[in-house]
């Protein structure tokens, strides 16, 4: 034993199942199960290709010596100065170069704000939540996370009275998180949805910060709105990058944009820490921040993303298609970012409830995955669905939820292969739910 007290109690709140379901999917891979991941947003992974003018310009790139040298801590001036005409020109905040912050990726962004809060202080974000933020709050707080409503019976928009009355009733609440467009459920939050939870950010003297990092992946006619349009007085953060939109998520580039930063002291002086802390690290890669101007002011830019957002408009409406009647379950088209998550119906789940496999070797591993502690019953699900038809999926328990579900992607570029994937998530969501408790 150690002499003395190791960890800090909130380590015990850092899950992300979206990764540890993958040592799961290892095991029955081994047994000669073919695996359909549907658990990770990973374009890569998932068959996108890099067009050839975002190679070529990466390419003269990694021929200048500068690219492989350290840039300025906050990031590269020039290419901070491209992001604040970028969004200046979309109108509300106002900032400049100074406002801007580079850092090794959102998940290394995200981290950092709530590693600096104070250990009451809470931000409230929604459920179900996507785990990077909701385990680095509750990490920081040593607390299980806040989080309010996003309604499945409302085509997954945020329950404005649930987030008012948690607001109201807990002081410690110094902030609203918002996902636009939203990671698990694909939903985009309309205008007037938006106004209304700057409005509460107003009347409670809170911060906004805004993750959106998919806000250029919308299709089926959404629009997603920026926290700039939107912020009016209130200071916010929001939180943008490369990973899902060239998409390169290899390179771990993001940034945070700062809005009415001397609004208030207190906002200040977090602004200033968040660049302080980026100093000790002395700063972020250097390569893609001088390839962002460059991509996003190329002629084929514009065409290149639309036709993107088309093709993952098309295989949502080919998902919508194989499970829009499907009884058993509660499912809402989606309309931006490319995830579904789709809900069991009430009393749908129960113990008991198994799917057949005559592989001795894969009958032995759910016994061990689902014996013991108690588990979650969609959790139960995603295990079968994983053993017997190789789905790998997360389970919505798992996004901070008291929802029974699973969420997907709809990255699959093969859309035969995409049409495989989502019929056996069919067939044994039927089965399961047909057999015998």
């Amino acid at each position: 034993m150690m002499r003395n007290i190791l960890l800090n109690r909130g380590a015990e709140k850092l899950e992300y199942e979206i990764r540890e379901i993958v040592k799961k999917a290892e095991q029955v891979e081994h047994f000669g199960q073919k695996i359909y991941w549907e658990n990770i947003g990973d374009p890569i992974q998932k068959n996108a290709k890099i067009p050839a003018w975002i190679k070529d310009i990466i390419t003269k790139l990694v021929q200048d010596d500068r690219s492989y040298g350290y840039c300025h801590s906050k990031g590269l001036l020039k290419t901070r100065e491209f992001l604040a005409a970028k969004t200046n020109r979309v109108g509300g905040a106002q900032i400049t170069a100074n406002d801007i912050l580079f850092f090794n990726g959102l998940g290394d962004a995200i981290s950092k704000v709530y590693q600096f809060l104070h250990p009451s202080a809470r931000i409230i974000g929604p459920s179900p939540a996507y785990p990077t933020h909701s385990s680095a709050e509750a990490a920081h707080a040593s607390m299980e996370p806040i989080t309010y409503r996003l309604d499945p019976d409302n085509h997954w928009y945020p329950d404005l009275e649930d987030l008012y009355n948690k607001v109201k009733y807990n002081d410690n609440i110094i902030g609203i998180l918002i996902i636009n467009p939203d990671n698990p459920t694909g939903m985009v939050y309309p205008l007037a949805y938006l106004q209304r939870i700057v409005a509460i950010a107003e009347e409670f003297n809170l911060l906004l910060i805004s993750d959106e990092i998919y806000s250029n992946i919308t299709y089926n006619g959404a629009r997603a709105y920026s926290l700039a349009e939107i912020i009016g007085k209130t200071g916010g953060i929001a939180m943008k990058g490369i990973s899902k939109e060239f998409p390169w998520p290899g390179a771990r580039c993001g940034w945070m944009e700062f809005y009415n930063r001397d609004v208030d002291p207190d906002f200040t002086r977090l602004c200033e820490i968040l660049e302080d802390v980026k100093m000790t690290e002395v700063c972020s890669t250097t390569l893609p921040q001088m390839a962002i101007p460059l991509i996003f002011s190329d002629p084929a830019y514009g065409a290149y993303r639309q036709k993107m957002n088309e093709d993952i408009g098309s295989r949502s409406r080919v998902i919508t298609n194989i499970l829009k009647d499907l009884p058993y379950i509660k499912f809402n088209e989606t309309y931006g970012a490319f995830y579904n998550s789709i809900v069991f119906s009430p009393g749908v789940l129960k113990a008991g409830q198994t799917l057949h496999t005559d592989n001795l070797d894969i009958q032995h591993l759910l016994e061990k995955w689902t014996s013991g502690k108690p588990l979650a019953l969609d959790k139960r699900f995603a295990y079968y669905l994983l053993a017997i038809e190789g789905v790998c999926v997360v389970p919505l328990s798992s996004f901070h939820s008291g929802l029974q579900g699973f969420r997907v992607t709809l990255l699959e570029e093969n859309e035969a292969l995409l049409s495989t994937t989502f019929e056996k998530i069919k067939k044994a969501v039927i089965n399961y739910c047909n057999s015998l408790p």
